[in-house]
């Protein structure tokens, strides 16, 4: 089986433009969540990490096909991705991947349904002109699998280097928050009246966040002492309901289990887990009970969503590109918001920055649906 490394990453967020400026600021415990006034998004103030106008993203316009806030977001993070190492995107075995839960769903707000406004909402015209930006002269690939989505399209990048089809693949995922998004998740009673507070016994539902983040995954191995690899990923779905999770935690198990028997580790090889960690009832209950159900209960365990909100289609790979960083600086970020254990089944969650020897990884994600999704990384030298 080929081997699949990570060569290039970034992040577009409210913490920074680039992988390295986020990575540093999450270092400094910063948090992108603020309590924002915007009529537009919400007649109630509300939590949330947005992108402000102030922030400029260097992308060159297209006149015939002006460029969205969601599609500019995809340009400037594979951009950066490119920018730390260049790749033939001309090339027949290279492949752009996208991933997004609601991508230019915003539009549909202005209420005039048009042909032509139907045609721009999907997602294939949104990955169309991202690959016509940059050159690519395959088909792009587009995920849209609820939140699981960014793993989903690290383990299909994965699985095409891993057929021999493609030797690189550039994987994108992006979303952004407008009013449609936000009254949706409110119908469901999801969002909290606070910053989120994932696993904490007074969590009461997610905060949600925007940004961007890209991956290139190659079969070459990149230069330098130690680098990371993709080994193993695993998808399933538990079919208890379609916003509801499972309440025994055995389909993320599965996942889970399937990651890891494809990256040949035991739970000796994971150093801790980045959780999907939303903050709501029953997705940390689940996990919780996934965990262990996995024996993994001990290792330290983490959520991001107190730092960057719930980026939907691109909290997997914001969440994996921290991951791959967390490895390489020997490092275990903190969960913002946790305080008390709020879970039935106890787990090791991270209050505050640890340092040690960290080799591996795993990756954890969930959505509506029931889907569950686990990626393992690996340190290698």
């Amino acid at each position: 089986m080929r081997e699949v490394f990570i060569v290039s990453d970034s992040i577009v967020s409210p913490l920074g433009l680039t992988a390295a400026a986020n990575f540093n600021q999450l270092k400094q415990g910063m948090t992108g969540i603020r309590l924002h006034q915007d009529d537009l998004l919400s007649p109630q103030p509300v939590y949330a990490s947005l992108l402000e106008n102030t922030v400029e993203l260097a992308v060159a316009e297209n006149g015939l096909h002006p460029y969205t806030k969601f599609e500019k977001l995809l340009i400037a993070s594979i951009q950066g991705a490119l920018a730390d190492q260049p790749v033939d995107t001309t090339h027949t075995r290279t492949v752009l991947i996208i991933s997004s839960t609601k991508g230019n769903i915003s539009l549909i707000e202005s209420g005039q349904f048009k042909e032509s406004l139907e045609k721009r909402v999907a997602l294939p015209v949104s990955a169309g002109l991202i690959a016509d930006y940059f050159g690519f002269t395959t088909q792009p690939v587009v995920v849209s699998h609820a939140c699981i989505s960014g793993l989903v399209a690290l383990i299909t990048g994965m699985r095409l280097l891993q057929s021999g089809k493609f030797d690189t693949a550039v994987v994108a995922g992006a979303d952004v928050i407008t009013k449609f998004i936000l009254s949706g998740f409110r119908s469901f009673q999801a969002i909290s009246d606070e910053p989120c507070r994932p696993f904490d016994v007074r969590r009461s539902g997610i905060t949600l966040g925007e940004g961007a983040a890209s991956v290139i995954l190659s079969v070459k191995k990149p230069a330098g002492d130690h680098f990371i690899k993709i080994t193993g990923g695993g998808i399933s779905n538990d079919a208890n309901h379609i916003s509801g999770p499972s309440r025994t935690g055995e389909e993320l198990y599965q996942s889970v289990k399937s990651a890891m028997k494809e990256a040949h580790t035991g739970i000796d090889d994971i150093d801790f887990i980045s959780a999907h960690g939303t903050a709501t009832l029953y997705n940390d209950e689940m996990e919780a009970k996934a965990i262990h159900l996995a024996g993994m209960q001990e290792i330290p365990v983490n959520s991001l969503k107190g730092f960057y909100g719930h980026t939907l289609g691109a909290a997997g790979l914001i969440e994996t590109v921290a991951a791959i960083h967390s490895l390489k600086e020997n490092i275990v970020l903190p969960t913002p918001g946790f305080r008390e254990p709020g879970t039935s089944l106890p787990l090791n969650v991270t209050r505050s920055l640890q340092n040690g020897e960290y080799k591996g990884c795993l990756k954890t994600a969930s959505g509506f649906g029931g889907c569950n999704a686990a990626i393992v990384l690996q340190k290698a030298y």
